[in-house]
């Protein structure tokens, strides 16, 4: 059990404060961020939310006071300046803030990772609230901001709350799903969202370039082992080709682990500047967090990932050698 009204002492003592996640956010990140900047805003703190990434277009409702920043040194670096804490989101690593982790140091910024992903041991974090059974980082901030505020949370705070929890769930179908997801959502709709709303514009909203980034995906899926392991790849070539954003290939794991017989989906996409992001999924047979350890990532046990700097050739080839290998260990284990 966490105790949070221990930890809010960090908080407490804080005048100005940095909100930040993951490069490349998804909804949990930055459904906890907005959620805690509105109950910071609220009990007076000087706080920012400052991303490496650029905020995709689908959590752009989630921005409408233009509280979500793309961290520019020119702009940013003076104010961090004068930051007393840094409160990290979702992170599953702390390499994956970039460049804002150096400024952290070099600025000696407290530090507080809410987390639900697993950590080291020696992590660098001041203060490393880890919960491995929580859902989401959302879970733990509505957690947070339960335990030192009274009533219910505010609307805007709901809004982050539930996206966070919703997009983490799978709009509450994963098996990490549980009680404290519903009643969360209960609340969240008792202060008045509109979670078909928020629904519709997260995943009702694919742009032409997802759709046929998607087409192409359908037939170039590689399937090995039985069936039971579904790969493909994403270069930049087809990315030009359709003029996709990197926030298209989101959630197309995901859906390749729905078709029936996967067990494990993996995508590989090229970046731009000569490295390559992996997506692993699995439906719970395989354990697949143990291969992104193995190639510098990390993650859950059923959803993981890496970033890889190298080609995209030689990543192919060995991330899908090893997580073959994996699963294969995994089915003698199994029998």
């Amino acid at each position: 059990m966490i105790d949070w009204k221990h930890i809010n002492k960090y908080i407490d003592e804080a005048e100005t404060i940095l909100l930040t996640m993951h490069e490349n956010p998804d909804g949990d990140g930055l459904g906890s961020a907005t959620a805690m900047y509105y109950y910071l805003k609220e009990i007076k703190k000087k706080c920012r939310i400052i991303n490496v990434s650029l905020l995709p277009d689908e959590y752009n409702f989630l921005n409408r006071d233009d509280i979500i920043e793309t961290y520019d040194p020119n702009t940013h670096n003076s104010w961090i300046s004068t930051v007393d804490l840094a409160i990290i989101f979702d992170v599953g690593d702390y390499k994956r803030i970039r460049e804002l982790k150096t400024k952290i140091k070099e600025n000696n910024i407290k530090t507080l990772n809410i987390d639900h992903h697993p950590h080291p041991k020696d992590h660098p974090f001041t203060c490393n609230v880890v919960d491995l059974n929580a859902a989401s980082t959302g879970d733990m901030v509505y957690d947070y901001i339960k335990s030192v505020r009274e009533g219910n949370i505010s609307k805007l705070m709901a809004e982050g709350i539930y996206t966070a929890v919703m997009t983490d769930t799978g709009c509450f179908r994963y098996s990490n799903t549980n009680t404290h997801c519903h009643n969360i959502a209960v609340e969240c709709i008792e202060v008045g969202i509109n979670t078909s709303n928020i629904y519709q514009i997260i995943y009702e909203s694919s742009s032409q370039s997802r759709i046929a980034l998607l087409g192409n995906i359908l037939q170039n899926i590689h399937y090995e082992l039985d069936g039971e392991f579904a790969w493909f790849i994403i270069d930049q070539g087809l990315m030009s080709k359709v003029k996709a954003s990197k926030s298209d290939v989101e959630g197309f794991s995901d859906f390749v682990r729905t078709i029936k017989g996967v067990e494990v989906s993996m995508m590989i996409v090229e970046n731009e500047n000569q490295s390559c992001r992996l997506n692993f999924r699995s439906t719970g047979k395989y354990i697949i967090n143990g291969v992104a350890v193995d190639l510098g990532g990390g993650g859950h046990k059923y959803a993981s990932g890496a970033v890889i700097n190298n080609s995209l050739n030689s990543v192919v080839e060995n991330a899908v050698e090893k997580m073959k290998k994996s699963i294969l260990e995994q089915r003698l284990d199994i029998v």
